[in-house]
């Protein structure tokens, strides 16, 4: 039973503990770091079993112990996702003991479940979720009542989860097992969905707000063609498939909520070890799957549903301009260094120059993060449905040495030098294969350009990603990244970037 306000709660009935640990997965989905979930109720109604429920599910342990903190105060559990921290005030007389628990610096960097929370009602932080249990014997002995109300920035986070919550019971699964799996490095997240034997993964991509206007009242996501729905990757992933590519099928879809129900396709990688490193047979698939993407005449219009269609952008010069100049904003400031005007309007006429020539190939999908964590390994298939992509909603018709740049310069992965010359040799013998006056040669300068453009971008972008998104693991792929930089830089059609780098640029620390 669901009662929705349209404010920002909604009461649900628990009739068993398993209602109660459905409740803490449709939580823990929309949970991050620095946030309070307040568990207030009578003594026995049910917070505790909650927070051990929750606790459970973000440590992937049904049976992990979870002892109430009614006489420690404070229990403290470093999950995979993040810190959770378990606090009960029943003892605690006023909010000035928060601080001597050690709560409040904890709850930067931590989910802080808060009991008893009416024990420091001033201290509480105005973006929280409340959640109230009280029994109701009226329905039967186990049964109670949640009544969950959240404030400030967590309301339109508590709609979601009502949205995914009323997605997964339309499709019969309501009882499912929930599973948190790693993302990316954009807002999108993703679960394992089982029940059954039936195996599908929910991807949870809200739509893009639109940013502050960059460039000609415009921002940078309409400038870079970043897909803002989830009707690209809809369109996209038939569009692979109609090719006999491995893409993911669309089992549902709420298109408006950006809720998608998709084939589970497994986990196999296309990489092993610690750290990883690529898997040379794998990649060579990777690369034949380019070769046969490549070699189509491309569709620049693709069905999403009956009468709704998505147009791929082209990957434009101002496109590639806008990804180059998150070096200018985001990794110089990292550095400490600055630009003058003129040296940076030299940067954008120098890459505009340096990018001409990738207007004039022919042009093709270019799928835009086609590289290690966004390719699984299927061994049942055969040929180039092996390789299972992930990860494509961005995609643009543009040059084809992008996608082979982006697996064998791979940000996350290092690839060694002679699999990178042998498979790109790969790609070239396949494009030959089928048409004997494929350009090598402006093929391999242009792969060196882009190559150049894709490492600036990136450097930029793990820059903004720790600056602004709080996440610093990106940090340490930078130094590989700079290596693949300076590599472009040498071949002798890039003389004028190098001069520009050499002069504004300093490597990573």
């Amino acid at each position: 039973m669901l009662a929705v306000s349209p404010s920002s709660g909604f009461t649900i009935t628990l009739t068993n503990e398993r209602a109660t640990q459905r409740l803490a997965v449709d939580i823990a989905a929309v949970l991050k770091p620095g946030d309070l979930v307040a568990l207030s109720g009578d003594l026995g109604a049910g917070k505790t079993a909650f927070a051990r429920a929750l606790i459970r599910h973000l440590a992937e342990d049904a049976a992990m112990e979870v002892p109430s903190p009614t006489f420690t105060l404070v229990q403290t559990y470093v999950l995979p996702r993040f810190t959770v921290v378990h606090a009960d005030l029943y003892r605690v007389t006023h909010a000035g003991e928060l601080a001597e628990l050690g709560v409040d610096d904890a709850a930067e960097n931590a989910v802080v479940l808060l009991e008893w929370p009416d024990r420091a009602a001033d201290a509480l932080p105005g973006d929280r979720l409340d959640i109230s249990f009280t029994l109701a014997p009226h329905l039967g002995s186990n049964q109670r009542n949640a009544e969950l109300v959240a404030h400030g920035a967590f309301v339109p986070r508590l709609e979601r989860m009502v949205a995914i919550r009323q997605f997964l019971a339309d499709e019969g699964l309501a009882d499912a097992q929930r599973s948190h799996l790693q993302g990316d490095a954009s807002t999108r997240a993703y679960e394992r969905v089982a029940q059954e034997g039936r195996k599908l993964v929910l991807m949870n991509a809200p739509r893009r707000p639109d940013g502050p206007a960059v460039r000609g009242g415009l921002p940078y996501s309409a400038i870079a063609h970043l897909a803002e729905d989830v009707k690209p990757f809809v369109a996209m992933a038939r569009a692979l498939r109609d090719r006999g590519l491995s893409a993911p099928q669309v089992h549902a879809a709420n298109l408006n909520e950006g809720l998608l129900l998709l084939e589970d396709l497994g986990r196999e990688a296309v990489v092993e070890g610690d750290p990883p490193g690529p898997i040379e047979e794998r990649y060579a698939a990777a690369v034949d799957v380019l070769v046969e993407i490549h070699r189509q005449q491309v569709a620049f219009t693709l069905p999403v549903t009956p009468g709704v269609e998505h147009r791929l952008p082209p990957y434009d010069i101002e496109a590639f301009l806008i990804e180059a100049e998150l070096l200018l904003d985001w990794y110089l400031p990292h550095r400490g260094l600055t630009l003058t005007n003129a040296a940076r309007n030299d940067f954008t006429t120098l890459w505009r120059d340096a990018l001409a020539h990738a207007e004039t190939m022919p042009p093709t999908w270019v799928l835009r993060d086609y590289h290690s964590p966004n390719l699984l390994w299927l061994p049942e298939r055969e040929g180039i449905k092996r390789v299972g992509l992930l990860d494509f909603q961005d995609a643009l018709v543009g040059p084809a040495p992008y996608d082979l740049v982006s697996l064998l310069q791979d940000a996350r992965v290092d690839v060694p030098d002679p699999m990178e010359i042998a498979l790109l040799g790969r790609y070239v013998k396949g494009r030959l294969s089928i048409d004997p006056d494929f350009a090598t040669t402006a093929f391999v300068q242009l792969y060196v350009t882009l190559g150049a453009q894709r490492a600036t971008k990136i450097l930029g972008i793990f820059a903004r990603l720790d600056r602004r998104d709080g996440k610093p693991q990106y940090l340490r792929h930078m130094p590989r990244i700079w290596r693949y930089l300076r590599r472009a830089l040498i071949h002798p059609a890039m003389n004028d970037l190098k001069a520009w780098y050499d002069a504004h640029v300093s490597p990573p620390q």
